[in-house]
């Protein structure tokens, strides 16, 4: 039995301790929050067992032996670094650090270590999607020529939503790119295989004032009724980017956090010379699979029906939808697989290697906004 704690008791933590307590051999120890105060609500709200006042506390429980980290992503390099010097693997949230020297130090202390280390890009665990890469590997689609798509959430469309994510010194210097455009690009690369050569980025910010809360608001939690201060914003709120892939293909990233209606949406289309697919994360368990000279097909969810590694990460029988939830548990089974093996088998989850890339990618996508032109990675 693995003994697995959580820090992060806002939007994203819980759902961490919810889908761990749904793989067999996890044990969750207990949950950090910001505060003892915050940390023992939680424990309450969640029942778990133990309520940690500090990261030293929780890194020095020997029930633990692996670390969710689910903070606010000034912290990430901090708290991974600690949780891999104490012994204990880690999956952290996205972005791994705050640039790229760390995210590089990050990945070395894990390989040097021989913990295994992971990034919790969910989106690759929607059945569909891994039916895709499996399609891409096995050919199906033929040489590929395009991949497009956006993320798009309206969450702070008015200039009196306000979350921490909106500060630069708190989230980095990319925020729409780095908080969900990230997802995508890592979404359609580990499932073409496509590696970026170049981007050309456009971005852009709706709001350069917010009207800040006195006190913090969590995120997703709502409007805001209360005393506020106006706070100049410097990172971006929408913006394109455009990609060369190695080999030839070209992609195009559309990606928004002020577009009404869509609460979190991820879509994607990969064409390729034989087939195109299509995904939206509105309908995960439908995937449309493009034809010219054949008709045309939506294939829905079924384990009956997809290819082997799909039907390995679906849980339920077709006509019983699976959705964002069970992308975590699917997630987090793939790392504690690899836990339990010593990391002799295929590692499917999104590695610190990957992370990494991820920052990489990023430095070059804010360096070609600021300069206008096209970076070579």
């Amino acid at each position: 039995m693995t003994g697995v704690a959580v820090a992060g008791s806002g939007f994203i933590g819980p759902v961490h301790v919810e889908a761990l307590r749904r793989l067999k051999n996890i044990r969750v120890t207990g949950i950090l929050g910001s505060s003892p105060e915050r940390s023992e609500q939680a424990r309450l709200a969640l029942g778990l067992p133990r309520a940690y006042a500090s990261l030293d506390e929780m890194l020095a429980d020997p029930d633990v032996q692996a670390v969710h980290l689910a903070l606010p992503n000034v912290l990430h390099y901090e708290y991974s670094m600690r949780t891999l010097e104490a012994g204990k693997h880690v999956m952290c949230e996205k972005p791994l650090a705050m640039n790229a020297e760390e995210s590089a130090a990050l990945v070395e202390a894990a390989s040097a270590l021989g913990l295994e280390a992971g990034v919790c890009y969910n989106q690759r665990f929607y059945p569909m999607n891994l039916q895709v890469r499996s399609m891409i590997a096995g050919g199906e689609l033929g040489a590929l020529h395009s991949v497009v798509g956006s993320y798009v959430q309206d969450w702070l469309l008015y200039d009196t939503d306000y979350n921490w994510r909106v500060l630069s010194d708190k989230g980095g210097p990319l925020r729409a790119v780095s908080d969900i455009g990230t997802h995508w690009i890592d979404l359609v690369t580990s499932m073409t295989g496509l590696e970026v050569e170049a981007v050309l980025a456009d971005l852009k910010i709706v709001h350069p004032v917010r009207k800040r809360p006195t006190g913090e608001v969590q995120t997703f939690s709502g409007t805001y009724e209360g005393d506020t201060e106006a706070i100049a914003i410097d990172t971006e709120d929408c913006g394109s980017v455009l990609f060369r892939f190695k080999g030839g293909a070209r992609g195009c990233l559309w990606v928004s956090q002020v577009t009404a209606g869509y609460k979190n949406c991820l879509r994607y289309e990969i064409s390729g010379a034989e087939q195109s697919v299509s995904w939206s994360s509105q309908f995960p368990n439908e995937l449309r699979v493009g034809r010219r000279n054949v008709p045309s097909e939506a294939l829905v969810r079924d384990p009956a029906l997809l290819h082997d590694l799909p039907g390995r990460f679906t849980s339920y029988p077709g006509g019983h939808n699976e959705g964002f939830a069970d992308t975590f548990k699917h997630c987090f089974r793939a790392f504690y697989e690899a836990v339990e093996s010593g990391g002799s088998g295929e590692r499917l989850y999104p590695s610190f290697e990957e992370g990494h890339k991820e920052i990489v990618l990023c430095d070059a996508i804010l360096r070609s906004h600021r300069e206008a032109r096209w970076i070579t990675i």
